[in-house]
C-alpha cells in the first residue's frame, strides 16, 4: 500500500534566485566572452579592444546605473548599499576609461551606424531601469550589474595584461552584501517581482552587447 507523504521544501529566497539568474543568464555564459578570454589568434587583440571600447560606451559614462539609482533612492539600507556600490564603480569606471585609451582606437568595422544605434538604445534601457519608480526595480538592475561585472572584469584584466596596463584591485560589494540587501529590500511580492524584472533586463542588455561584439568580430573577418 502506497503511503503519501507531504514533502515540505524550503522556499528559495529572492536573493538566491537573483544570484541564480545572474549565473544562468549573465555574461559568464556567453560564448563570445569565453572566446575573448581564451582567444590567442591573430585577431584576439583587436577583438579585445573592440570589447573594451563598447563596454566603455555602455558603462564608462557618469552618472551610470548605480549613481542614478542612488540619487533617486530614499535614505536607508538600500541607499547605503548603493553608496558603497557607487564608490566601487567609480574606480571601475576610471579603470575602464584608462584601459580604453590604452588599447588603441576602435577597430574599423562595417555597420558602425548600427552599432551606435544599438549602444544608444542599451544606454537608454539601463537609464530607464535606474529611474524606475517600481520599488525594487533599480536595485534588481544594480545588484545584477555588480554580480555580472565579475566576468566582465576578467575580460578587462585580460585586455590590460595584453597592453601592459596595471589592473587595480576590485572593490565591488561582495556576494554576501548582495544577498543581505536583496532579502532586506524585497519584503513584498511586488518588490520581488520588480527586482527580478530589473535584474533580467540588465542581463539582457549585457547579453545583447556580447551578441553585438560577436557580430562585429564576424563582420571584420580576417581583414
Amino acid at each position: 500500500m502506497a503511503i503519501n507523504r507531504s514533502v515540505q521544501t524550503k522556499p528559495v529566497s529572492v536573493a538566491a534566485t537573483q544570484l541564480a539568474r545572474v549565473a544562468g543568464e549573465g555574461s559568464a555564459r556567453h560564448s563570445h566572452l569565453l572566446s575573448l578570454l581564451e582567444g590567442t589568434g591573430p585577431h584576439s587583440g583587436r577583438d579585445l579592444a573592440d570589447a573594451v571600447h563598447l563596454l566603455c560606451s555602455l558603462h564608462g559614462r557618469y552618472p551610470g546605473l548605480v549613481e542614478v539609482a542612488l540619487q533617486r533612492c530614499p535614505k536607508g539600507a538600500v541607499h547605503e548599499w548603493l553608496g558603497r556600490a557607487s564608490d566601487a564603480f567609480e574606480r571601475e569606471r576610471l579603470y575602464l576609461v584608462r584601459l580604453t585609451a590604452a588599447v588603441g582606437p576602435l577597430p574599423s568595422t562595417p555597420g558602425s551606424a548600427e552599432t551606435e544605434a544599438s549602444l544608444v538604445a542599451a544606454r537608454h534601457a539601463i537609464e530607464t531601469l535606474a529611474m524606475s519608480e517600481r520599488d525594487g526595480c533599480a536595485l534588481g538592475a544594480a545588484t545584477a550589474l555588480v554580480c555580472d561585472w565579475w566576468p566582465v572584469r576578467r575580460l578587462l584584466d585580460r585586455a590590460a595584461a595584453r597592453v601592459g596596463t596595471d589592473a587595480p584591485a576590485p572593490s565591488l560589494p561582495d556576494e554576501a552584501s548582495v544577498v543581505a540587501i536583496v532579502d532586506q529590500a524585497t519584503d513584498s511580492p511586488g518588490a520581488a517581482r520588480a527586482l527580478a524584472f530589473g535584474g533580467e533586463q540588465l542581463l539582457l542588455q549585457h547579453r545583447a552587447l556580447f551578441d553585438l561584439l560577436e557580430a562585429r568580430a564576424e563582420a571584420r573577418g580576417d581583414f
